[in-house]
């Protein structure tokens, strides 16, 4: 049912409101008639937000802020980076993200929310008119304050996580808000805790996911719709460009480092990196190609995985065909083979496959003329191995394996000789990439709850980067994603961005 909202004044509370959308949001709005306007703005080409606020407090039973938002209904994942711009007034002026019942003054919300002296406390007010609450605990930000913030609402719970920069989130409070209405307002806002002066923050990577249920069948109840995003992996900062309201995944970065290509619809396309008109690549008969593609090291050659029928049982299988399009040539003659890696020389390729009666997958290489393949792995029943690829110098294999007990990232000869776990965490790790320069890895990390063997789509991941000489990862992108979301080598030419899939928006 559709819930319209009315601007309700008395003496007591009044908004000025203004249908002002203003990049993925409906409004920007001050609320509670601060003393002094407030204003936001969008820039186009960084995606980027700017706040300017003031306001007594939000606090007691009324609240005075700027307010940029739009109308969200049922559940839903409220991410961005957060950071003050100037030394400001006030150590208690406030930024962060807010759900609210209405654009009233005193109407019941939950916010997270950072503090001008990094103090990160999630805060909420029960009932419209009632005195607001907060912390459970807090999580306090080193000088200069920069948090990343996510609000979750959960059905009538909301969970608040927070994160300093490279590092995992983490739950900051939780709180079961039962009178806010399934329609509400949620967006970022701004609060200067002085009515006689102006705040600024700056507000990046900002990210509305709405989730679907844990059961949730995309065969059965459709596709979410899917983001194609860059990201430079030293700063951080994220770029969508392109969206729809249905699947496509994996993107690889085109040599030229102008464009991108990712599969859709089974079918491959590029798009320019910053955006813009989708062009099909001509890769023959295979019509059905799912997300295991990729370039090889000479940028001239495409390995792709067509779903063919018929020969020993139909199934994925590995072909190759020039970069620029044509006819695909077979690699290999047995299925399911699920392409993954180019060896630098640009004859094989390594590929996950299962082979006879066995269920497991194993890791092969084998010539782009076919030929006999080779088994690298040798894994038992209960254990798996994917995203095999190999360093430019050629002198290692990378991939992901659960022979440790978890899924963690692995390194190997390759021979397939002289294995070493190279991750040690609570995560399960997949799909290593390591970058053009062989100095990084980047990977995707799924909580720990989600069965180690399964890359499933629809969940809360992170994506993470490590030196390729050893040492922590660190979290550069927190989304909604996972099958899809960076299965293939993605980098760019000058190993400084990487680009990948994440999930939001309708289904199809």
């Amino acid at each position: 049912m559709k819930c319209s909202f009315l601007l309700l004044f008395s003496l007591f509370a009044t908004t000025t409101f203004a249908q002002q959308p203003l990049g993925i949001f409906s409004n920007s709005q001050d609320v509670g008639d601060p003393q002094l306007a407030g204003s936001a703005s969008y820039d186009d080409q960084t995606q980027e937000y700017t706040l300017s606020g003031s306001g007594y407090n939000i606090w007691f039973e009324r609240d005075e802020f700027h307010f940029v938002n739009t109308k969200l209904k049922g559940d839903f994942i409220l991410t961005a980076n957060f950071s003050f711009i100037g030394e400001g007034v006030d150590p208690h002026r406030k930024t962060g993200w807010m759900v609210r019942a209405s654009e009233d003054d005193n109407a019941a919300h939950c916010s997270a929310v950072l503090h001008g002296d990094g103090l990160t406390v999630m805060q909420w007010r029960l009932l419209k008119g009632a005195f607001m609450r907060d912390p459970q605990d807090q999580l306090t930000a080193p000088k200069p304050n920069y948090q990343i913030l996510q609000l979750e609402r959960s059905g009538n719970t909301m969970i608040f996580r927070a994160a300093h920069p490279g590092e995992p989130l983490q739950t900051i409070g939780s709180q079961v808000m039962e009178n806010l209405p399934d329609d509400v307002l949620a967006g970022l806002f701004i609060n200067s805790h002085n009515p006689d002066v102006v705040e600024k923050a700056k507000i990046w990577n900002v990210r509305i996911d709405q989730p679907v249920a844990d059961n949730y069948n995309p065969g059965q109840e459709g596709w979410l719709g899917c983001s194609l995003e860059t990201m430079n992996v030293f700063s951080g900062k994220r770029k969508v460009i392109y969206e729809k309201d249905d699947r496509f995944e994996a993107p690889n970065w085109m040599p030229n480092g102008k464009k991108l290509l990712f599969n859709m619809d089974g079918l491959l396309y590029t798009i320019p990196v910053e955006g813009g008109e989708l062009e099909q690549l001509n890769t023959g008969f295979a019509n059905r190609n799912n997300n295991d593609h990729g370039i090889s090291f000479d940028g001239k050659l495409l390995a792709i995985s067509h779903h063919r029928e018929g020969m020993n049982g139909g199934g994925s299988t590995v072909y190759v065909l020039p970069l620029e399009g044509g006819t695909p040539q077979l690699v290999t003659e047995e299925t399911p083979s699920y392409w993954h890696g180019w060896a630098p020389n640009n004859k094989e390729v390594v590929y996950v496959a299962q082979r006879g009666e066995s269920s497991v997958y194993n890791i092969y290489k084998n010539s782009i003329k076919g030929g006999k393949e080779v088994a690298l792995t040798d894994c038992q029943p209960g254990e798996h191995v994917d995203g095999c690829e190999y360093s430019p110098d050629g002198k290692y294999i990378y991939y992901n394996g659960s022979q440790s007990g978890t899924m963690q990232l692995w390194r190997m000869k390759p021979d397939g000789s002289g294995n070493e776990q190279i991750t040690f965490d609570d995560y399960n790790d997949w799909f290593p990439h390591i970058s053009p320069d062989g100095k990084w890895i980047a990977f995707i990390s799924f909580p720990p709850d989600i069965e180690f063997n399964s890359h499933p789509s629809y969940k809360r991941v992170m994506l993470r980067l490590m030196p390729a000489a050893g040492g922590a990862p660190k979290a550069i992108a927190y989304l909604y994603g996972g099958q899809g979301t960076i299965n293939v080598p993605s980098w760019s030419p000058d190993s400084q961005h990487i680009s990948f899939v994440s999930n939001s928006g309708k289904k199809d």
